[in-house]
This record gives structure tokens, C-alpha cells and sequence, in this order.
């Protein structure tokens, strides 16, 4: 029996929510103290801090509600961890796009958290409305996921598409929003009698946008490794909360993980054939084999990548 016992649902995500409140108010008055470029040490030690609150939290659920469900919790962790490297790049480019200086690229992305934290909650919950009332929906996600893995293999990265201001989701905005020039930290302003956007709202709004767009590949994934509502979000928002401190540690370095997405690529694949495998072959996966099948894959793109010679070294 764990220190608390037979807890109550309503207890569980009490203690969830006062957990994220105190890592944000954290946040805001460790990093966000004032308009600057956030030391190394400081990314690091949030980075660790983010890192070693989730792993805390799995051992808990691990702790009250057994080793299955703290095994699908570390799972649903890792994948989304994974996956937000993506996010990195994305949140790279939106600000080089913008021109945004690293001085107000963290208030953009603390924000960004803060919406993404909601934007997380409806689709979760609207994803588990769906799969009560209408089960077919997990095999839906799973040929999804089968395509987004196959298609991550397939794909080529085209260098010339990273420009922001000639996508089609910057034309779209650009028409609704008067944008103006960057007025320090702030997101509006008032000129003339005139109200504008800043750059820096208009690069929240992007972040946010592609968030939900990235949303659609993680959260079907965590609802094919378990359909428990308190672990399929908590264990999201866990591995989104230090994302902004992940940004200002890898974003010189995202690049480099050379084969991380054919390992992603992977991981999707498995996540949405799991589903199959006992009609099929007779193997259910538990969910620490789940675990560890994950971890491995990610382990092997990571050191590969790391040892892989660039163009400029083998020449």
C-alpha cells in the first residue's frame, strides 16, 4: 500500500495540478525574472529539475497505483519527450523568422506552455469522449500512426522550406493581424489610435498552432499505450513542461540528432501495431516491454547521432 493510500481520483489530480503550479511559479520567477538571455546553468538546472519532476511523479503513480501504470506513465513520458524535439525546431525557425531576440524568445515560449498546458487538456478530453463512445476510434489512431512513422522515413527534409514568412499558415495570419515592429517585451501596442501585434505575439500564435498540430501525432500515440485519462495527460503535460528550458539548452544543437525521427519513426510503427499484434502474432505487448522497446529505440537514434560524422569531418 502506498504513504496515501486508497486515494481518491479527485486527490490524484489535485496533487497533479498543485505539482505543475508550483514547477511554473518556479519557472516564471527563476527564468522569467526580467528580459535576458537565460544563462546556461540556469537552462541546465531547469532542464534537470523538469526532467527529475516527471520521473518523481511516475514513481508515485508507480507507488499508489502499481508497476503497470507507472510503467505506462514513464512510456507516455519518454514518447512525448521525444517528439517535442520537433517542437525545437519548429520554435528555432519561428524565431529566426521573426527575427525575435533571445531576450524575449523565453516570455514568448512561457506563454506558449501555458496555452499549449489547454489546448492539451480539450484534445485529450475530446480524444477520450471519442474512443468511450465510439471504440473503433483506436484503430483509426493506429493506421494514423502507422502512416505519420512510415511517412517520417520517407520524407526528405527540404532546407528551403524553413523560411516562415513564405508558408502558407504566415500569409494566412498576416492578413487578419496589423503587425508592427518589436516594442520591447510586449505583445500589443497602440499607435496612432491604432492597436497592433507585436512579432512576439504573432510567433505565440504559430508556436501554438503548430503545437496542436504536433498534438495530433503525440496524443494518439499515448492513447494507444493506455486508454487511463490521468496518465495519458498527466504524463503529457509532464514532458511539455520543460520544454522552453529544453529549447534554450538544445537549440544550437536539435540539428545534430541526425537519427532521432527514423527512431521516432520507429516507435510510431510499434505504438500503432501494438493494437494488432494479439490477433496477429499472438504477442501482447505489457507495458514494460513497451518501456523498454521505446527507451532502446530512442537510446540507438540518439548515439548514433551523436556518432555520426558530419559532412565537413568525413571531408
Amino acid at each position: 500500500m502506498g504513504l496515501f493510500s486508497n486515494l481518491s481520483d479527485g486527490a490524484m489530480w489535485s496533487i497533479f495540478g498543485i505539482a505543475v503550479v508550483i514547477l511554473l511559479a518556479w519557472d516564471l520567477f527563476f527564468l522569467n525574472r526580467k528580459n535576458e538571455v537565460p544563462a546556461f546553468s540556469h537552462t541546465l538546472l531547469l532542464c534537470l529539475v523538469y526532467i527529475a519532476a516527471g520521473l518523481l511523479f511516475g514513481v508515485f503513480v508507480m507507488y499508489e497505483h502499481g508497476t503497470d501504470d507507472g510503467m505506462l506513465f514513464f512510456t507516455g513520458f519518454l514518447v512525448e519527450k521525444s517528439l517535442s524535439l520537433d517542437n525545437i525546431f519548429v520554435m528555432s525557425v519561428v524565431f529566426s523568422s521573426l527575427g525575435i531576440p533571445r531576450i524575449y524568445q523565453h516570455r514568448v515560449l512561457f506563454w506558449g506552455i501555458l496555452g499549449a498546458i489547454v489546448m492539451r487538456a480539450l484534445l485529450i478530453w475530446t480524444g477520450e469522449a471519442l474512443i468511450e463512445r465510439f471504440h473503433w476510434v483506436l484503430y483509426v489512431f493506429s493506421f494514423f500512426l502507422f502512416y505519420t512513422g512510415i511517412k517520417m522515413v520517407v520524407s526528405k527534409d527540404d532546407e528551403g522550406e524553413t523560411k516562415l514568412e513564405e508558408s502558407r499558415l504566415y500569409k494566412v495570419l498576416s492578413r487578419f493581424f496589423h503587425i508592427t515592429t518589436i516594442h520591447s517585451g510586449h505583445f500589443f501596442v497602440k499607435e496612432n489610435g491604432r492597436h497592433y501585434i507585436t512579432p512576439l505575439f504573432f510567433a505565440l500564435m504559430i508556436i501554438e498552432i503548430m503545437d496542436v498540430i504536433f498534438a495530433l501525432d503525440s496524443i494518439p500515440a499515448i492513447f494507444l499505450i493506455t486508454q487511463n485519462i490521468f496518465i495519458v495527460y498527466t504524463s503529457n503535460i509532464f514532458a511539455i513542461l520543460g520544454l522552453r528550458a529544453l529549447y534554450f539548452l538544445l537549440e544550437a544543437a536539435v540539428h545534430k540528432f541526425y537519427y532521432l525521427k527514423p527512431a521516432l519513426s520507429v516507435i510510431m510503427i510499434f505504438i500503432g501495431a501494438k493494437i494488432f499484434m494479439p490477433h496477429l502474432i499472438g504477442w501482447e505487448v505489457s507495458s514494460m516491454q513497451s518501456l523498454i522497446i521505446t527507451f532502446g529505440v530512442i537510446f540507438a537514434g540518439i548515439t548514433a547521432s551523436l556518432l555520426r560524422k558530419s559532412p565537413n569531418e568525413k571531408a
